[in-house]
């Protein structure tokens, strides 16, 4: 039976996104405590330099991407110019007051970024930038801004390019040894002539990633993670002499993932995740043992293969201090400081946001009794009205306890809410995350439909009144569950998404096209895409598509949309201005209130394009 429709007020939503709130923090690589803070703003993302334990400072007068950096020196924020989010761009270097702009790749066609760093001692900047001839690693002169050369190239992909503390050394994390197989090996190479040092690999047993370089002078030791066991556990590699020290931690189920070093005093910040839930651990280099800084929440969000390896990560401090970036999904992102007697002092308060509703962990089981981790939760003080379950993007990405406006709105408006990590999603091992590999989205169907099954234990999930709904792979997901899974869903809302994988990889840019060749060989393709399975669709669909995404193109979802109105299916079809990972708190409210507006049409038995009728 459902409950009558109430339609929030616009006041309430509002509410929810009208406070700007912390997205990340890029700590500079050198001696001095300093940071760029990244907020998410009405008009889009925010930078404050921060200098610790000082309160950040006004924000910059330009706007910034996620992505941005803040040299060692305090001088210059690089960030892509990409023409309002196409992620195509050229490295750009801004002054603080926004007055003197340096191209740092002057000459080049535009590239999309897959690094960005600086190196310790402030000397140069490392940037993995991909165009049509391949990945290539780019060492910047930064004192002053000089010639960028080209220390590797190759047309396989590659990511994550780290200067040694002197930058002398690069490390990148290659797949050029297994073209298409997104398992890395570790690369170095001589900064100067780009010559090859050392190459480091546990496989075929599993892949390893550099974390970062010793910032101590002359130390060659590298940071790693690898998943020789098949879950990641941190190891220290020398390489020039090979000496190699791994964290096995046996007694630890699950993964434990390095963060940051502090070499000077032997010490590793991990995080440690089994089933999902986050410990911030500090490891001791000496005799290998592990011991808990924090728990309750997150403590970092995977970025695996993009700009920077995290959206946002807790990191040490120049002079050792644990700075935690701390989150919940119902509490904003806020940085605090662990002080020697283990107290957590708060460095930035989180945003003082409406008061929201944490979110509960369930393990389910799949079809072929693979666990999968299932966020949770309900309104509070009613029955809800309605089910929405969202599927996170990527598909290696991982949706950790972490604030979402989005899914506290949800909630706000009397459904309840639930967030998938399907196979596919990092942290849960290399088996959990290559597990939709060559199976035409198989894998991931069955636990979408194992969610959907434990929540109408619950109660939850009438198919009349549950919605489906995603970003990026989460979008392709969402349509492809409306499509295969049809007698579950009443409606679904499909952001940046792919509906027909054929058209969109040959429109993809350079720097995702290579893998998705591989996760979507033409074998699969029409298994693969949501557009072959129109005819079985009865949900309504909306399709928000941005309009200078080069990550999935409109054209990727055009066809599906017209093909579906054809047969006389509910489709709408609308484009925002901007690129793959839109920022802007406007932006946010104005996409909420639509799926608000569209989800209560379907409770009140109406269609979300009466137009389609004609």
């Amino acid at each position: 039976m459902l409950q009558s429709p109430e339609e929030p007020t616009t006041d309430a939503v509002e509410e929810r996104f009208a406070v700007p709130y912390l997205m990340t923090v890029r700590p500079a690589s050198g001696a001095e405590d300093l940071a760029l803070v990244i907020e998410n703003h009405p008009d889009g993302a925010r930078g404050r330099l921060w200098h610790a334990p000082d309160a950040p400072g006004e924000p910059l007068p330009f706007e910034v991407s996620t992505g941005a950096i803040v040299t060692n020196d305090g001088r210059w924020i690089v960030d892509l110019d990409d023409g309002g989010g196409s992620e195509v761009g050229t490295l750009v270097a801004t002054s603080l007051d926004g007055r003197e702009r340096v191209a740092l790749t002057p000459g080049r066609e535009p590239y999309v970024l897959r690094g960005l760093t600086m190196s310790y001692d402030g000397s140069a900047l490392v940037a993995t930038v991909v165009d049509e001839d391949g990945f290539h690693v780019l060492v910047i002169p930064a004192a002053p801004w000089g010639e960028p050369k080209v220390v590797y190239s190759h047309p396989v992909e590659a990511w994550f390019g780290l200067p040694s503390a002197d930058a002398s050394l690069v490390s990148i994390d290659t797949t050029a040894h297994n073209p298409g197989i997104r398992r890395p090996l570790i690369t170095v190479v001589d900064a100067v002539s780009g010559t090859p040092v050392a190459t480091l690999d546990d496989l075929p047993a599993g892949p390893v990633r550099a974390v970062g370089f010793s910032s101590e002078p002359g130390d060659e030791r590298l940071l790693l993670n690898t998943e020789r066991s098949g879950f990641s556990r941190p190891a220290i590699w020398h390489v020039r002499t090979g000496q190699r020290h791994d964290f096995d931690l046996p007694h630890l189920a699950g993964e434990v993932i390095a963060l940051d070093w502090n070499a000077a005093a032997g010490r590793v910040l991990a995080l440690h995740v089994d089933g999902g839930i986050h410990r911030l651990l500090e490891l001791d280099e000496a005799d290998g043992t592990a011991r808990t800084m924090l728990e309750g929440g997150s403590f970092a969000e995977p970025d695996v293969a993009s700009l920077h390896p995290y959206y946002w990560t807790s990191y040490y401090a120049p002079r050792g201090a644990v700075r935690a970036l701390r989150s919940s999904w119902d509490v904003p992102l806020r940085v605090t400081e662990v002080t020697a007697d283990g107290r957590e002092v708060t460095l930035i308060a989180p945003a003082e946001v409406p008061p929201g509703q944490p979110l509960t962990s369930t393990l389910v089981t799949s079809a072929d009794g693979t666990a999968v981790q299932l966020w949770s939760g309900r309104p509070a003080g009613r029955a809800p009205i309605g089910t929405v379950l969202e599927i996170h993007g990527g598909p290696n990405l991982v949706a950790v306890d972490h604030y979402n406006p989005s899914a506290q709105a949800w909630m706000d408006a009397g459904f309840a809410y639930a967030s998938l990590n399907y196979r596919g999603s990092v942290t849960f091992g290399r088996a959990f995350r290559e597990g939709f590999w060559n199976a035409g989205g198989d894998r991931e169907i069955e636990d979408v439909a194992a969610a959907i099954a434990w929540l109408r234990a619950q109660g939850l999930a009438d198919p009349a009144s549950t919605f489906i709904t995603g970003a990026s792979y989460g979008g392709h997901m969402t349509l492809l569950s409306v499509g295969r899974l049809p007698e579950l869903f009443a409606g679904g809302f499909a952001h940046v998404a792919v509906a027909d994988w054929s058209v969109t990889i040959e429109a993809m840019n350079p720097a995702v096209r290579t893998v998705w060749s591989s996760w979507v060989p033409p074998e699969l393709v029409e298994r693969f895409s949501a557009i072959t399975y129109l005819d079985d669709v009865t949900a309504s669909v909306w399709v928000n598509q941005g309009s200078v995404d080069t990550r999935t193109p409109v054209i990727g979802v055009q066809g599906y949309v017209d093909r579906l109105r054809a047969r006389g299916g509910d489709a709408v079809l609308e484009i925002f201005e901007g690129g793959h990972e839109p920022t802007g708190l406007k932006g946010a409210a104005h996409d909420q209130r639509r799926m608000h507006e569209l989800a209560l049409r379907t409770l009140a038995g109406e269609r979300w394009d009466n137009e389609s009728r004609h």
